[in-house]
């Protein structure tokens, strides 16, 4: 499969660079996968796509400060870096720039109370750092770090928080599941008040959900592992919603990633408590077992999740929904507007 099949135009302006005032102010393309049928709505109006029985499935991971700059104590040059997850103790794997001139034992030095050194070399770009510090790292990483927003999010981010969802809770993500920004804790208490039960996973994201594909073939290319959980409750909830006819609605691509890695440790929608890495990588022919509708963002071209979406709604309708979002004017990427990709043969009680 090519990967330029999942390609589409995309004027740079539609890349939202800010996040609305009102997180619920955002539109709403829905897409049914059975028919292909496209509608605009504002995303308050998912209240009308949701039924009693349905579960939604997010994703509470929480953003770390994860962007770090130094210098090379060696020369003074300036290095940014990304940290990506945490490996064991103090080391950390991270992508740094420019890579080229941090070699193994290369120190940088980031504040007086924290430097790091490279202890391993990796694929584009990536580097092990250990750290060394005095204090508590994660107040430190509070101080010194940013929040890390994509390359594209050319504008600085005047309030953290617009970069977790309201619900956050676990830290250890590089990138926020953005899918979920679009919620209020109003909003989910109506969500609730109908009938619809909510049940918390955790994926902490990192570059495998991101990075370009630098292969031709879909089929090449190699997912970066994320750690993620699914506690025995809402394992319990899964398995309860779909013994019992309702539709699980995964709040973004991580959620989905998570729900699908469970089906397959467990062979399908009788899951328990897990935990682990994934590197679960989800394109056309893929066989969706927990997930039955997903609200999401709209993602980059030729992108992972351009593929993932493309597998749950079919690569055409997924194309010309996009080509519609794009005539409309949709905000595109983290700080942009949502779908609701759902089957309108599903009967859900």
């Amino acid at each position: 499969m090519d990967v330029n099949q999942f390609d589409f135009y995309l004027p740079e302006q539609l890349i939202a660079q800010t996040p609305l005032a009102d997180r619920t102010a955002s539109r709403l393309l829905t897409l049914d996968r059975a028919t292909g049928k496209v509608e605009h709505h504002q995303f308050t109006d998912i209240m009308d796509y949701l039924h009693p029985g349905d579960l939604i499935v997010l994703n509470d991971t929480r953003v770390i400060p994860a962007r770090l700059y130094g210098i090379k104590a060696d020369t003074g040059a300036k290095v940014e870096v990304l940290l990506l997850k945490q490996e064991e103790g103090d080391v950390w794997e991270a992508l740094v720039k420019p890579a080229r001139k941090l070699k193994v034992g290369t120190v940088v030095t980031f504040s007086e109370e924290l430097r790091a050194v490279v202890t391993e070399e990796q694929d584009m770009g990536g580097r092990l750092l250990r750290f060394e510090y005095e204090g508590i790292f994660q107040e430190i990483l509070d101080r010194l770090g940013e929040m890390p927003l994509p390359p594209y999010i050319k504008e600085q981010l005047q309030d953290r928080e617009r970069y977790q969802t309201v619900y956050a809770k676990h830290e250890g993500s590089a990138a926020a599941p953005t899918a979920g920004l679009h919620f209020t804790e109003e909003l989910l208490q109506a969500i609730q008040d109908k009938g619809v039960q909510i049940a918390p996973i955790t994926l902490h994201v990192g570059l495998g959900t991101f990075r370009p594909m630098s292969v031709d073939n879909v089929e090449d290319h190699v997912m970066h592992a994320e750690y993620f959980e699914i506690s025995q409750e809402s394992a319990s909830l899964i398995a309860k919603t779909k013994a019992e006819g309702g539709r699980i609605i995964a709040i973004g691509t991580t959620s989905a990633r998570t729900l699908e890695s469970a089906a397959q440790q467990f062979g399908g929608s009788a899951i328990e408590a897990c935990s682990g890495w994934t590197d679960i990588f989800i394109y056309p022919g893929y066989p969706f077992k927990l997930v039955d509708a997903l609200i999401t963002n709209f993602h980059l071209p030729k992108s992972t999740l351009v593929m993932l979406v493309s597998a749950l709604a079919g690569r055409e309708h997924i194309m010309k929904a996009y080509e519609a979002a794009v005539q409309e004017q949709y905000r595109f990427f983290s700080f942009g507007d949502a779908m609701f990709i759902y089957d309108s043969r599903f009967n859900s009680k």
